[in-house]
Protein backbone atom coordinates (compact mmCIF):
# COMPACT_ATOMS: atom_id res chain seq x y z
CA UNK A 1 0.00 0.00 0.00
CA UNK A 2 1.42 3.43 -0.96
CA UNK A 3 2.51 5.65 1.94
CA UNK A 4 0.41 8.84 2.11
CA UNK A 5 2.20 12.08 1.36
CA UNK A 6 0.90 13.57 4.62
CA UNK A 7 -0.88 11.86 7.49
CA UNK A 8 -2.48 13.15 10.68
CA UNK A 9 -2.90 10.39 13.26
CA UNK A 10 -5.28 11.08 16.18
CA UNK A 11 -4.12 14.69 16.41
CA UNK A 12 -5.14 16.93 19.32
CA UNK A 13 -4.41 20.63 19.83
CA UNK A 14 -5.32 22.66 22.90
CA UNK A 15 -4.69 26.24 24.01
CA UNK A 16 -4.82 27.90 27.39
CA UNK A 17 -7.07 30.99 27.20
CA UNK A 18 -5.34 34.28 27.86
CA UNK A 19 -6.71 36.57 30.51
CA UNK A 20 -6.98 40.34 30.39
CA UNK A 21 -6.09 43.12 32.82
CA UNK A 22 -9.57 42.66 34.29
CA UNK A 23 -9.70 38.88 34.59
CA UNK A 24 -7.63 35.73 34.49
CA UNK A 25 -9.67 34.29 31.64
CA UNK A 26 -11.89 31.21 31.74
CA UNK A 27 -10.66 28.07 33.41
CA UNK A 28 -9.82 25.02 31.35
CA UNK A 29 -8.32 24.47 27.91
CA UNK A 30 -9.66 25.36 24.47
CA UNK A 31 -9.98 22.08 22.55
CA UNK A 32 -9.25 23.40 19.05
CA UNK A 33 -8.57 20.00 17.46
CA UNK A 34 -9.75 16.72 19.01
CA UNK A 35 -8.76 13.34 17.59
CA UNK A 36 -8.38 14.24 13.92
CA UNK A 37 -7.14 11.46 11.62
CA UNK A 38 -6.61 12.39 7.98
CA UNK A 39 -4.47 11.37 5.02
CA UNK A 40 -3.48 13.47 2.01
CA UNK A 41 -2.21 11.69 -1.09
CA UNK A 42 -0.06 13.00 -3.90
CA UNK A 43 -1.97 14.91 -6.59
CA UNK A 44 -5.33 15.14 -4.80
CA UNK A 45 -7.30 18.10 -3.48
CA UNK A 46 -8.85 17.68 -0.04
CA UNK A 47 -11.53 20.25 0.78
CA UNK A 48 -12.02 21.12 4.48
CA UNK A 49 -15.33 22.80 5.37
CA UNK A 50 -17.08 23.98 8.51
CA UNK A 51 -18.26 27.05 10.39
CA UNK A 52 -15.88 29.66 11.77
CA UNK A 53 -14.19 28.32 14.89
CA UNK A 54 -14.45 24.64 13.94
CA UNK A 55 -10.64 24.20 13.80
CA UNK A 56 -9.88 24.56 10.08
CA UNK A 57 -7.08 27.12 10.44
CA UNK A 58 -5.58 25.30 13.41
CA UNK A 59 -5.51 22.18 11.24
CA UNK A 60 -3.71 24.17 8.53
CA UNK A 61 -1.05 25.38 10.96
CA UNK A 62 -0.32 21.83 12.08
CA UNK A 63 -0.19 20.53 8.52
CA UNK A 64 2.47 23.07 7.53
CA UNK A 65 4.44 22.56 10.74
CA UNK A 66 3.86 25.98 12.30
CA UNK A 67 2.50 24.15 15.37
CA UNK A 68 3.17 20.66 16.68
CA UNK A 69 0.17 18.77 18.09
CA UNK A 70 -0.20 18.31 21.83
CA UNK A 71 -1.11 14.68 21.19
CA UNK A 72 -0.93 12.38 18.16
CA UNK A 73 1.42 12.67 15.20
CA UNK A 74 1.75 14.49 11.90
CA UNK A 75 3.73 12.34 9.45
CA UNK A 76 5.40 13.46 6.24
CA UNK A 77 6.07 10.51 3.92
CA UNK A 78 5.98 8.23 6.96
CA UNK A 79 8.30 10.31 9.19
CA UNK A 80 6.99 12.02 12.35
CA UNK A 81 7.36 15.76 11.69
CA UNK A 82 8.06 16.51 15.37
CA UNK A 83 11.26 14.43 15.17
CA UNK A 84 12.66 16.20 12.10
CA UNK A 85 15.66 18.41 12.76
CA UNK A 86 18.06 20.57 10.75
CA UNK A 87 18.09 19.92 6.99
CA UNK A 88 15.21 17.42 7.23
CA UNK A 89 12.95 19.96 8.93
CA UNK A 90 13.96 22.60 6.40
CA UNK A 91 13.15 20.23 3.53
CA UNK A 92 9.73 19.53 5.07
CA UNK A 93 8.90 23.24 5.34
CA UNK A 94 9.94 23.70 1.73
CA UNK A 95 7.64 20.85 0.61
CA UNK A 96 4.45 22.31 2.18
CA UNK A 97 3.54 25.92 1.50
CA UNK A 98 0.68 28.03 2.87
CA UNK A 99 -1.45 30.45 0.84
CA UNK A 100 -3.12 32.95 3.15
CA UNK A 101 -6.63 34.40 3.24
CA UNK A 102 -5.50 38.04 3.09
CA UNK A 103 -2.88 38.38 0.36
CA UNK A 104 -1.96 41.97 1.28
CA UNK A 105 -1.30 41.16 4.94
CA UNK A 106 0.91 38.22 3.94
CA UNK A 107 3.36 40.43 1.99
CA UNK A 108 5.91 42.95 3.31
CA UNK A 109 4.72 46.36 2.06
CA UNK A 110 8.31 47.68 2.10
CA UNK A 111 9.58 45.09 -0.37
CA UNK A 112 8.82 44.65 -4.04
CA UNK A 113 6.87 41.53 -4.94
CA UNK A 114 9.96 40.28 -6.78
CA UNK A 115 11.96 40.45 -3.55
CA UNK A 116 9.20 38.61 -1.66
CA UNK A 117 9.07 35.84 -4.27
CA UNK A 118 12.86 35.55 -4.34
CA UNK A 119 13.15 35.20 -0.56
CA UNK A 120 12.26 31.49 -0.46
CA UNK A 121 14.34 30.71 -3.54
CA UNK A 122 17.41 32.26 -1.90
CA UNK A 123 16.74 30.68 1.51
CA UNK A 124 16.72 27.20 -0.01
CA UNK A 125 19.51 27.94 -2.53
CA UNK A 126 17.44 26.53 -5.40
CA UNK A 127 19.08 28.39 -8.30
CA UNK A 128 22.38 30.28 -8.74
CA UNK A 129 22.31 33.91 -7.61
CA UNK A 130 22.46 35.33 -11.13
CA UNK A 131 19.44 33.22 -12.17
CA UNK A 132 17.08 34.30 -9.37
CA UNK A 133 15.63 37.23 -11.30
CA UNK A 134 14.85 35.02 -14.30
CA UNK A 135 13.20 32.48 -11.99
CA UNK A 136 11.03 35.19 -10.40
CA UNK A 137 9.92 36.41 -13.81
CA UNK A 138 9.11 32.84 -14.86
CA UNK A 139 6.95 32.37 -11.76
CA UNK A 140 5.09 35.62 -12.42
CA UNK A 141 4.29 34.49 -15.96
CA UNK A 142 3.19 31.10 -14.62
CA UNK A 143 0.52 32.73 -12.45
CA UNK A 144 -0.69 35.11 -15.15
CA UNK A 145 1.28 38.26 -14.27
CA UNK A 146 3.95 40.18 -16.21
CA UNK A 147 7.70 40.13 -15.49
CA UNK A 148 7.63 43.93 -15.04
CA UNK A 149 5.38 43.43 -12.00
CA UNK A 150 8.42 42.17 -10.05
CA UNK A 151 9.50 45.80 -9.49
CA UNK A 152 6.20 46.93 -8.00
CA UNK A 153 5.08 47.06 -4.37
CA UNK A 154 2.03 45.30 -2.90
CA UNK A 155 -0.08 48.48 -2.68
CA UNK A 156 0.10 48.80 -6.48
CA UNK A 157 -1.88 45.58 -7.06
CA UNK A 158 -5.51 44.51 -6.80
CA UNK A 159 -6.56 41.74 -4.41
CA UNK A 160 -6.69 39.13 -7.17
CA UNK A 161 -3.24 40.09 -8.44
CA UNK A 162 -1.80 39.94 -4.92
CA UNK A 163 -3.19 36.43 -4.44
CA UNK A 164 -1.42 35.44 -7.66
CA UNK A 165 1.78 36.89 -6.18
CA UNK A 166 1.20 34.78 -3.06
CA UNK A 167 0.80 31.68 -5.20
CA UNK A 168 3.98 32.52 -7.14
CA UNK A 169 5.87 32.93 -3.85
CA UNK A 170 4.66 29.52 -2.67
CA UNK A 171 5.59 27.87 -5.98
CA UNK A 172 9.07 29.40 -5.87
CA UNK A 173 10.37 26.71 -3.50
CA UNK A 174 8.89 23.88 -5.62
CA UNK A 175 6.50 22.43 -3.02
CA UNK A 176 4.57 19.18 -3.17
CA UNK A 177 1.58 20.40 -1.12
CA UNK A 178 -0.25 23.75 -1.10
CA UNK A 179 -2.37 24.53 1.96
CA UNK A 180 -4.91 27.16 0.91
CA UNK A 181 -6.59 28.77 3.93
CA UNK A 182 -9.69 30.57 2.60
CA UNK A 183 -7.68 31.79 -0.44
CA UNK A 184 -10.58 33.48 -2.26
CA UNK A 185 -12.89 34.64 0.54
CA UNK A 186 -11.28 38.11 0.62
CA UNK A 187 -11.52 38.54 -3.17
CA UNK A 188 -14.23 40.04 -5.33
CA UNK A 189 -16.61 37.50 -6.79
CA UNK A 190 -15.51 38.45 -10.31
CA UNK A 191 -11.91 37.28 -9.71
CA UNK A 192 -12.53 34.23 -7.51
CA UNK A 193 -13.08 31.91 -10.48
CA UNK A 194 -9.83 33.09 -12.07
CA UNK A 195 -7.79 32.23 -8.96
CA UNK A 196 -9.57 28.87 -8.50
CA UNK A 197 -8.99 27.91 -12.13
CA UNK A 198 -5.33 28.91 -11.76
CA UNK A 199 -4.95 26.60 -8.74
CA UNK A 200 -6.55 23.71 -10.63
CA UNK A 201 -4.31 24.35 -13.62
CA UNK A 202 -1.17 24.38 -11.46
CA UNK A 203 -2.28 21.22 -9.68
CA UNK A 204 -2.50 19.42 -13.05
CA UNK A 205 0.73 20.86 -14.46
CA UNK A 206 2.90 20.38 -11.37
CA UNK A 207 1.26 17.33 -9.76
CA UNK A 208 0.51 19.24 -6.55
CA UNK A 209 -1.59 18.05 -3.64
CA UNK A 210 -3.86 20.78 -2.25
CA UNK A 211 -5.55 21.17 1.12
CA UNK A 212 -8.33 23.64 0.36
CA UNK A 213 -9.95 25.23 3.41
CA UNK A 214 -13.16 27.19 2.85
CA UNK A 215 -16.68 27.79 4.12
CA UNK A 216 -18.20 28.16 0.63
CA UNK A 217 -19.33 24.68 -0.37
CA UNK A 218 -19.83 25.61 -4.02
CA UNK A 219 -16.16 26.59 -4.21
CA UNK A 220 -15.08 23.42 -2.39
CA UNK A 221 -17.11 21.25 -4.76
CA UNK A 222 -15.45 22.91 -7.75
CA UNK A 223 -11.96 22.29 -6.33
CA UNK A 224 -11.98 19.04 -4.40
CA UNK A 225 -11.56 15.32 -4.96
CA UNK A 226 -12.38 14.57 -1.33
CA UNK A 227 -14.40 16.49 1.29
CA UNK A 228 -13.75 16.70 5.04
CA UNK A 229 -16.40 18.28 7.30
CA UNK A 230 -15.27 19.61 10.69
CA UNK A 231 -17.35 20.57 13.70
CA UNK A 232 -16.00 21.70 17.08
CA UNK A 233 -12.50 20.43 16.32
CA UNK A 234 -13.58 17.00 15.08
CA UNK A 235 -13.98 15.45 11.65
CA UNK A 236 -17.64 14.43 11.46
CA UNK A 237 -17.69 13.32 7.81
CA UNK A 238 -15.26 12.66 4.97
CA UNK A 239 -15.42 11.00 1.60
CA UNK A 240 -15.27 11.45 -2.17
CA UNK A 241 -16.71 14.78 -3.28
CA UNK A 242 -19.63 13.36 -5.28
CA UNK A 243 -20.63 10.94 -2.51
CA UNK A 244 -20.68 13.62 0.18
CA UNK A 245 -22.64 16.09 -1.94
CA UNK A 246 -25.18 13.54 -3.19
CA UNK A 247 -25.76 11.51 -0.01
CA UNK A 248 -24.20 13.23 3.01
CA UNK A 249 -24.38 11.00 6.09
CA UNK A 250 -24.03 13.60 8.85
CA UNK A 251 -26.80 16.10 9.71
CA UNK A 252 -24.23 18.91 10.00
CA UNK A 253 -22.99 18.33 6.46
CA UNK A 254 -26.64 18.28 5.36
CA UNK A 255 -27.15 21.65 7.04
CA UNK A 256 -24.10 23.14 5.31
CA UNK A 257 -25.26 21.84 1.93
CA UNK A 258 -28.76 23.11 2.60
CA UNK A 259 -27.38 26.62 3.14
CA UNK A 260 -26.00 26.75 -0.41
CA UNK A 261 -28.43 28.80 -2.54
CA UNK A 262 -30.18 26.57 -5.07
CA UNK A 263 -33.09 27.11 -7.39
CA UNK A 264 -34.82 23.78 -7.98
CA UNK A 265 -36.39 22.99 -11.33
CA UNK A 266 -40.14 23.62 -11.78
CA UNK A 267 -42.15 21.00 -9.94
CA UNK A 268 -39.42 20.42 -7.32
CA UNK A 269 -38.73 21.82 -3.87
CA UNK A 270 -36.03 21.56 -1.21
CA UNK A 271 -36.41 20.86 2.51
CA UNK A 272 -33.84 23.20 3.99
CA UNK A 273 -32.13 22.75 7.36
CA UNK A 274 -31.95 25.89 9.50
CA UNK A 275 -29.55 25.47 12.44
CA UNK A 276 -30.50 27.25 15.63
CA UNK A 277 -28.12 28.51 18.27
CA UNK A 278 -24.34 28.75 18.28
CA UNK A 279 -21.74 25.97 18.44
CA UNK A 280 -20.91 24.89 22.02
CA UNK A 281 -17.82 26.27 23.73
CA UNK A 282 -14.60 24.42 22.81
CA UNK A 283 -13.54 24.93 26.45
CA UNK A 284 -16.37 22.71 27.66
CA UNK A 285 -17.59 20.56 24.74
CA UNK A 286 -20.81 18.62 25.32
CA UNK A 287 -20.80 14.86 26.02
CA UNK A 288 -21.79 12.37 23.35
CA UNK A 289 -22.04 13.78 19.84
CA UNK A 290 -20.74 17.38 19.79
CA UNK A 291 -23.48 18.35 17.32
CA UNK A 292 -26.45 16.98 19.27
CA UNK A 293 -27.33 20.38 20.80
CA UNK A 294 -28.22 21.74 17.32
CA UNK A 295 -29.11 18.57 15.41
CA UNK A 296 -32.51 18.20 13.76
CA UNK A 297 -32.24 14.39 13.83
CA UNK A 298 -30.87 13.88 17.37
CA UNK A 299 -32.10 10.93 19.44
CA UNK A 300 -31.68 10.24 23.17
CA UNK A 301 -28.31 8.49 23.04
CA UNK A 302 -26.74 11.30 20.98
CA UNK A 303 -26.38 13.33 24.20
CA UNK A 304 -24.51 10.62 26.10
CA UNK A 305 -22.85 8.16 23.69
CA UNK A 306 -20.00 9.17 21.36
CA UNK A 307 -21.13 8.09 17.87
CA UNK A 308 -19.07 5.61 15.84
CA UNK A 309 -17.52 6.34 12.46
CA UNK A 310 -19.91 4.60 10.06
CA UNK A 311 -18.61 3.28 6.73
CA UNK A 312 -21.00 4.33 3.96
CA UNK A 313 -18.90 2.74 1.20
CA UNK A 314 -16.08 3.80 -1.14
CA UNK A 315 -14.19 5.67 1.57
CA UNK A 316 -17.23 7.70 2.65
CA UNK A 317 -17.55 7.80 6.45
CA UNK A 318 -19.76 9.78 8.84
CA UNK A 319 -19.54 9.98 12.63
CA UNK A 320 -23.21 9.72 13.48
CA UNK A 321 -25.54 7.19 15.12
CA UNK A 322 -27.99 7.68 12.23
CA UNK A 323 -25.48 7.99 9.38
CA UNK A 324 -27.11 5.39 7.14
CA UNK A 325 -30.59 6.84 7.63
CA UNK A 326 -29.38 10.42 7.07
CA UNK A 327 -27.51 9.44 3.89
CA UNK A 328 -30.78 8.07 2.44
CA UNK A 329 -32.87 11.09 3.42
CA UNK A 330 -33.88 13.88 1.04
CA UNK A 331 -33.17 16.75 3.43
CA UNK A 332 -31.34 19.48 1.53
CA UNK A 333 -31.92 17.75 -1.82
CA UNK A 334 -34.47 18.62 -4.53
CA UNK A 335 -37.47 16.32 -4.72
CA UNK A 336 -40.56 16.24 -6.88
CA UNK A 337 -43.84 17.65 -5.63
CA UNK A 338 -45.71 16.94 -8.86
Amino acid sequence: MTTPLLELDDVHQTYRPKGSIFSRGPAGLVHAISGVTLTINSGETVGVVGESGCGKSTLARMVVGIEDPKQGAVRWKGADVSTLRGPERKAFHRSIQLIFQDPFASLDPRRTVGQSIAEGILAHDLVPGDAVEDRVQQLLRQVGLLPVHARRYPHEFSGGQLQRVGIARALGVEPEVLVCDEPVSALDVSVRAQVLNLLNQLKTELGLAIVFIAHDLDVVQHMSDRIVTMYLGKIVEQGPCDAVYESAGHPYTRALLSAVPKKPAPGYRIDRVVLEGDPPSPINPPPGCPFHTRCYAAIAKCSTVVPPSVDLGDGHRATCHLAEEVSRSRVGQPYSVV
